[in-house]
């Protein structure tokens, strides 16, 4: 009776870690239906906190031996790295120009392109017969950057027109994102029975917090949202299907299998949106659209990166078993 109880619990909790898009969408509808009510249960200043326990479930799943393959494999990695930081970014500014995007909306897209790799993005490897090994290491090594990278990028491309505080938004992403998952990662190596407790329920967990964090950005924009949705759902779009075309490319000059392949695709585009909800909030409150393109992009980019999965693990081209680390 004992193993049939857990048997459900973990079918329960992949339920709801498979179901993030689902849950996204059921709190966005929730929150644009009862704006007033989600503000008072969830107001904006809870974000960066949620966000911290995402981080922290990340750390969780890593272990000092995830970056080994930094050592192993620099060129793969720091090929992978550098086009998170260079194609993202360019494509959102790009995207920004030719679609005449308002400066909020165009900030929140260029906060997009600026932030790590999303953590989902590991899942979405697997599943696409991607290096997941490397998926991994580069997801772990863009978040490290990002207290420097993401600052920097967004006082580059949008500090000409909006005032960028890069030193506070560098404090922030310490705290929001390298201290959860250092203690994460601190937790795993000292603690690893504990550690594997909670493990399990991580990503089910996270995906509830990440479906707060929309609801909580929704309901703020909830009225501005309504006029906008359009334009900002295509600027999401196509900034994710850029990213990842401009991912498997750098991995195709680079002469790369595969599988190395489809890993910077999905590393690519698929960014820490919720990151970029976080500093919106915190660092331009007085700019609301500007959490907007991170709370969509936390939905469609599951959704995509699904459907890419979905659509190349039957392809036949050099396709390897996925790496393990």
């Amino acid at each position: 009776m004992e193993n049939k109880g857990r048997s459900f619990c973990v079918r329960a909790l992949d339920a709801v870690a498979g179901g993030m898009a689902v849950l996204v969408l059921l709190a966005g509808a929730a929150a644009m239906a009862w704006p007033d009510a989600v503000k008072a249960a969830l107001p904006a200043k809870c974000v960066p906190w949620l966000l911290g326990v995402v981080m922290f479930g990340m750390g969780l799943s890593l272990r000092g031996r995830d970056f080994a393959l930094v050592l192993r494999r620099p060129r793969d990695v720091a090929v992978g790295v550098a086009a998170q930081f260079v194609c993202m970014p360019l494509a959102a500014w790009a995207i920004a120009r030719v679609l005449g995007l308002p400066d909020e909306i165009a900030l929140g897209v260029v906060l997009v392109g600026a932030c790590p790799g999303g953590t989902a993005s590991n899942v979405i490897a697997y599943l696409a017969r991607g290096d997941v090994a490397l998926s991994v290491t580069m997801t772990a090594c863009s978040t490290l950057l990002a207290p420097l990278a993401t600052p920097a990028i967004v006082w580059l491309l949008a500090g000409a027109t909006i005032q960028v505080k890069a030193w506070a938004m560098f404090l922030s992403i310490v705290q929001i994102v390298i201290a959860p998952v250092v203690v994460g990662v601190a937790v795993n190596e000292l603690l690893p029975g504990f550690a594997s407790r909670i493990r399990r329920a991580m990503p089910a967990f996270s995906a509830v917090v990440v479906a707060v964090i929309v609801a909580a950005v929704v309901a703020a924009s909830a009225a501005r949202i309504r006029d906008s949705a359009a334009l900002v759902a295509l600027a999401v779009v196509l900034h994710n299907a850029l990213g990842m075309a401009l991912g498997w490319c750098a991995g195709r000059l680079f002469r790369m299998d595969a599988a190395r392949r489809r890993t910077l695709a999905i590393e690519v585009g698929m960014q820490n949106s919720g990151l970029a909800v976080s500093l919106a909030t915190v660092h331009f409150a007085a700019m609301p659209l500007a959490a907007v393109p991170g709370a969509l992009f936390s939905v469609w980019h599951n959704l995509s990166g699904a459907l890419y999965a979905n659509l190349v693990r039957g392809v036949g081209e050099d396709t390897p078993a996925p790496r393990k680390a």
